[in-house]
């Protein structure tokens, strides 16, 4: 039997290393349009390779998906974090689970993580064809033919199309399979970008640009039911980090522009409740009432943030505690409890997946298989399927690039 693998990022990569494991018999070209495999994996966590997660209760990691959930069930119980943890120590990766429960190499270099898979294939002979650009898939009875821009056609049994979404497009991740596979029958949904920084109307977090916060509160203003806590960053063009990741998710098909803005809400002390935080400012103002008001305030966070809520709220920096009255105190604690900004804006090249992709109906969720055309599989972000950070992107992909490896060679 000979399989084509169309990527050679996670899902690629880990349905080849299924494939030549179980039944090395099987031919195998891994496709692939870079130079070398797994750009994006190596990429991926800051360049150290955040694997997956270290949540093992897998109710919780498949809520981490905002999209594909229920489609992922089967193939996240066969190959969990837990499994895929394993998998690569057993193939010679030491892994370690830091506090935020996020899975990395211990070396903390994601080519360690792809350089297991280049041995797989070296041991076994597997095809890999780089610089192979595919223009067109055509089925032929039960045969496949597969055409490249520049290289002879190749005729296969079976072909696994794990060519990723549009996002980091200087990694090759361009979309390149949609076409082809509508063609094929299959539909594809909206495609946006997700895990993205954005841009906002105001300019003042520019001047706060890498002030950030272990832990805030993002919601909407007139959508309560998007709500997020986690890190958070001020950039030079907005605002960033996981809590806003997780939120550019959860609204990646919301449309928003400078014509008509998105509001969210920033709670910057979201361990303190209103009336928490305006007794214990309060107190801190009665202590000390002829220091300025400014470094009583600092006492919460930053310098920065301090002079740039002092300043949207028209408080001098010279003014004294004393002069604050209890309705300038309110004033302060509801501004910081519910800090307010203009979204009108994705960060330019900065997703890390699409949302969107193939239908998922229009796939077997225990095989990968395509329902409309038998001997097409897929695996990864081709699929309608993405999570939040913190390991679960890639997680899928060796889950669902395991499932459809297993098939083919069942």
């Amino acid at each position: 039997m000979r399989v084509g693998i169309i990527g050679g990022g996670a899902a690629g990569m880990m349905c080849a290393a299924t494939i030549v494991e179980e039944h090395p018999e099987v031919e195998v070209f891994l496709i692939e349009k870079n130079n070398s495999l797994g750009k994006k994996v190596i990429i991926s966590g800051g360049g150290r390779c955040n694997v997956t997660t270290g949540i093992d209760d897998l109710k919780i990691v498949l809520s981490k998906y905002p999209r594909g959930n229920k489609f992922l069930q089967s193939a996240m119980h066969r190959f969990p974090p837990s499994k895929v943890f394993e998998w690569f120590e057993n193939h010679g990766v030491e892994l370690k689970c830091e506090d935020d429960l996020r899975v990395f190499p211990v070396s903390n270099d994601g080519h360690d993580i792809v350089a297991v898979f280049e041995k797989i294939f070296k041991n076994a002979k597997t095809n890999l064809l780089f610089k192979h650009n595919m223009k067109n898939i055509v089925k032929k009875k039960s045969k496949f033919v597969i055409s490249f821009a520049e290289q002879e056609d190749l005729e296969v049994d079976k072909v696994v199309m794990a060519l990723g979404g549009q996002a980091y497009r200087q990694t090759g991740s361009s979309g390149d399979g949609y076409d082809i596979l509508e063609k094929l029958g299959h539909k594809i949904t909206a495609l946006s970008p997700s895990l993205n920084s954005f841009l906002t109307l105001e300019k003042w977090p520019k001047e706060l640009s890498g002030v950030s916060f272990e832990k805030v509160v993002i919601k909407g203003k007139d959508q309560k039911k998007y709500q997020v806590t986690g890190p958070f960053l001020f950039t030079h063009t907005g605002v960033s980090g996981p809590a806003v990741f997780a939120l550019s998710a959860m609204i990646a098909f919301e449309k928003y522009d400078r014509q008509s803005p998105l509001e969210i809400l920033i709670d910057v002390l979201p361990d303190k409740n209103v009336e928490e935080l305006f007794v214990e400012l309060q107190r801190l103002r009665e202590e000390s009432l002829q220091k300025t008001f400014k470094n009583t305030l600092h006492q919460f966070f930053s310098m920065s943030l301090t002079e740039k809520v002092c300043e949207n709220l028209q408080i001098s920096f010279d003014k004294k505690n004393v002069e604050m009255s209890k309705k300038d105190l309110r004033a302060v604690v509801e501004y910081v409890k519910a800090l307010p900004l203009k979204i009108i804006g994705r960060g330019a090249g900065d997703e890390f997946v699409t949302a969107g992709g193939v239908e998922l109906t229009e796939v077997d969720p225990k095989t990968m298989e395509s329902k409309i055309c038998s001997g097409l599989y897929f695996a990864g972000e081709i699929l309608d399927i993405d999570g939040f950070t913190g390991g679960f992107n890639l997680q899928a992909s060796w889950a669902t690039g395991r499932a459809a490896g297993l098939e083919i060679v069942d």
